[in-house]
């Protein structure tokens, strides 16, 4: 088959490292760009033109952590914690057939299109354990759409109840037998179900890669994590995984192992540049320069990290030590939106909070770079995608200059990260392929997903009733045995490393 030829006229392309910008002509062959030129460059006389006059032509932005599952499940929380978010998981995700696996999962890449956003990492979840047509479901949703992804099933062998000691006894003793018989799937069944993934991958890793997600490491067994780390060995596939993302997990680590989180990881053998941490909000320097040595990488969510009053991971930190900053937006359900505007705002905004030394703020080109390259590295996606140079697949987001955000157009990176909030986004192309056109998601009619969407989650609402008002009669439970752990007194002096000034950040 001939390679077909695009030539898209008239842009104005961004230089994310300065914030400059200059009218460039950009041609494309098949899915790749071929040449950046000055405006009116040579093309083949057959290359369909493209008009980009009155854009800003940008790389797509890249989701280095999201959870398609919960893209259902806005706006269902308000004063949580994360504790409260695992708590309400049963009653937020159970009852799910495939079908609403693969709606979840278009929902969330409809968003992540329409504002912005080209490739993805998801953790999507499934109750009571992953399976290998869940996995092709959700990943049948982000192809439909025509989003890139990393799909990672988020799994563990531990429920929260047995993950955080002392827990289940905190809870009302009638209602104890209840918890006591959640038990999630064993490690050998997961570890099964992923090797026959691993190995039986039917879609084009180009697009559409497949990785694994031991959620968190109290919530797996040692056995279950060093099956994970063999298989992503064997493989050659990516590990994702939430790593010190709240006050109790760090606590609650330091007792069980004696050691934090990321070094009993390090322990194990888990870490290598295949391994991203998502949220990393408590490691302290000697967990980040294990991370860096072993080239790894860290998914920045400051929007989910501050909605969840996590505390504010250590970036400027995490930067100093060589250390590959990605940027997410974490799932709806935790952070409300799939905005990679936002997320960079926040990641600036919550890096001015740690330090008064303006050496020690991230700096909008930085911020940009962990949006599109760094996180395309913790994706796995190498420099294949994430900037707009010769040879890259042709990920452009088209951004109308006549969107009041960048009226007048200053300096672009700063107005991108600070002020722009993705009224912007006018077309968005992936592999040389127009996903969204003039606003519009070409592969999938959003009228219809929309209708699909509300049916569905009034569908699950009414059956998971019994389960939610059980589950909110109980969260003061949850919240009180958490809280107590994490500003306990007695685990205030293990923390002088985690915070800048020896502080709660509670």
């Amino acid at each position: 088959m001939a390679e077909t030829y695009k030539i898209l006229r008239g842009g104005l392309l961004l230089d994310p490292a300065t914030g400059t910008h200059a009218p460039r002509d950009i041609l494309l062959k098949g899915t790749r760009i071929a040449e950046i030129g000055a405006p009116g460059m040579e093309a083949p006389e057959a290359a369909e033109v493209v008009d980009a006059s009155d854009h800003l032509l940008m790389p797509g932005m890249i989701n280095a952590h999201s959870h398609g599952h919960g893209s259902l499940g806005k706006g269902m929380g308000d004063r949580w914690t994360l504790e409260h978010l695992l708590h309400a998981g049963p009653w937020l995700n159970s009852g799910r057939d495939f079908e609403d696996m693969t709606l979840s999962a278009q929902l969330n890449a409809a968003e992540m299109l329409m504002k912005g956003c080209t490739a993805a990492y998801d953790l999507y979840f499934e109750f009571p354990a992953s399976t290998i047509e869940g996995l092709n479901a959700v990943a049948e949703g982000y192809e439909s759409v025509g989003l890139r992804s990393v799909i990672a099933p988020m799994m563990a062998d531990l429920s929260l109840y047995q993950a955080i000691p002392g827990l289940l006894a905190a809870m009302p003793e009638e209602h104890r037998p209840r918890f006591e018989a959640i038990h999630l799937a064993p490690a050998e069944q997961l570890l099964a179900m992923s090797r026959a993934a691993l190995s039986n991958w039917r879609f084009d890793r180009e697009k559409t890669r497949i990785a694994l997600a031991p959620t968190i490491p109290l919530h797996c067994t040692d056995t279950f994590l060093t099956g994970c780390r063999d298989l992503s060995e064997e493989f050659g596939v990516g590990l994702h995984m939430h790593l010190s993302e709240s006050r109790t997990q760090v606590v609650t680590g330091l007792e069980r192992y004696g050691m934090t989180l990321t070094a009993h990881l390090d322990k194990l053998g888990l870490l290598s540049d295949r391994f991203t941490a998502a949220h990393g909000v408590w490691l302290d320097d000697e967990d980040i320069a294990r991370l860096a040595d072993h080239g790894a990488s860290v998914a920045h969510n400051a929007g989910s990290n501050l909605r969840l009053g996590n505390g504010i991971a250590p970036a400027r930190k995490i930067l100093k030590a060589g250390l590959n900053l990605g940027i997410g937006t974490d799932g709806s359900t935790s952070a409300d939106d799939q905005n990679m505007f936002i997320a960079m705002r926040m990641a600036s905004y919550a890096s001015r909070i740690m330090s008064p030394d303006t050496n020690d703020w991230l700096s909008t080109p930085e911020v940009l770079h962990a949006a599109t390259a760094g996180s395309a590295k913790a994706l796995g996606f190498g420099d294949e995608i994430g900037t707009i140079a010769e040879g890259k697949q042709a990920d452009i987001v088209f951004l109308d200059l006549n969107a009041v955000g960048l009226v007048p157009l200053n300096n672009a990176a700063n107005q991108l990260v600070h002020a722009e909030d993705s009224t912007a986004v006018h077309h968005v192309m992936i592999g040389g392929e127009m996903v969204l056109k003039d606003r519009k998601l070409t592969r999938v009619n959003f009228a219809d997903l929309r209708r699909k969407a509300e049916a569905a989650n009034e569908r699950l609402i009414a059956r998971n009733a019994d389960l939610r008002d059980f589950s909110i009669g109980l969260e003061q439970y949850v919240s009180q045995f958490c809280v107590g752990i994490a500003c306990c007194p007695y685990h205030e002096h293990r923390f002088a490393g985690h915070a800048h000034d020896g502080s709660c950040r509670h």
